[in-house]
């Protein structure tokens, strides 16, 4: 019975991740695809609601995912700078490759035109990145990796996180999406807390979109 119980209890997490999957799927279509929403706006709103829903049932795991230290920021800066060269890299060579790489590059920076680029800015350093990294990572990686162990929850998380991104129908978006998903996931994995990977996701966002953009 005791054995039945804790199934009980560790299967509610998975059930609530899967109700935010659906919201993430359904916020990611309107946003993506249908575009009938403010991009950066929706992008604040969606994430937002998802990071506090990830918060309110991490119960018990919070403290350890949200641990601090001040390597931590050593490590979040240098990840953002090594995954900024990444993209570079890829961006140059996929353009040569792919004759589609190039508008489909323009069409995601088409978005930054929505907003004023200091509150993009800002928002994307403070907010965006942030509540990504928290739901995506902090719930969705963390659940996944109770359940069918680190590895597995690892590239699960991040091919979900890539997945949503489908709606978009944007090959390079995709990739980018999986990429990241895979390098932010391998920084919870191996710290086990957010801030590496909160402060490397904040810091890609601001210098890819605002700073030194690809395109």
């Amino acid at each position: 019975m005791r054995a039945y119980n804790n199934t009980k209890q560790q299967g509610l997490p998975l059930f609530l991740l899967l109700i935010a999957n659906l919201f993430a799927a359904i916020a990611w279509l309107l946003i993506f695809g249908l575009k009938t929403v403010n991009f950066w706006w929706g992008m604040a709103s969606a994430s937002g609601l998802l990071a506090i829903w990830s918060i309110i049932y991490a119960k018990g795991d919070r403290k350890f995912f949200f641990d601090f230290r001040l390597s931590y920021i050593v490590w979040g800066i240098g990840s953002a700078a090594i995954l900024y060269i990444v993209f570079w890299i890829g961006g140059a060579v996929s353009t040569r490759i792919f004759g589609f790489a190039s508008s489909q590059i323009d069409s995601i920076y088409a978005n930054k035109a929505q907003m004023n680029p200091w509150i993009l800015g800002l928002l994307l350093l403070f907010w965006i990145g942030p509540a990504e990294e928290i739901f995506w990572r902090g719930m969705g990686q963390r659940v996944l990796s109770k359940w069918f162990g680190s590895n597995v929850g690892w590239i699960l998380g991040a091919l979900v996180y890539a997945m949503v991104h489908l709606w978009a129908a944007n090959f390079i978006l995709f990739m980018a999406a999986l990429i990241g998903g895979l390098y932010w996931g391998w920084l919870y994995k191996r710290f086990g807390s957010l801030w590496p990977g909160i402060i490397s996701h904040a810091l890609w966002d601001l210098v890819v979109f605002i700073i030194v953009p690809l395109k």
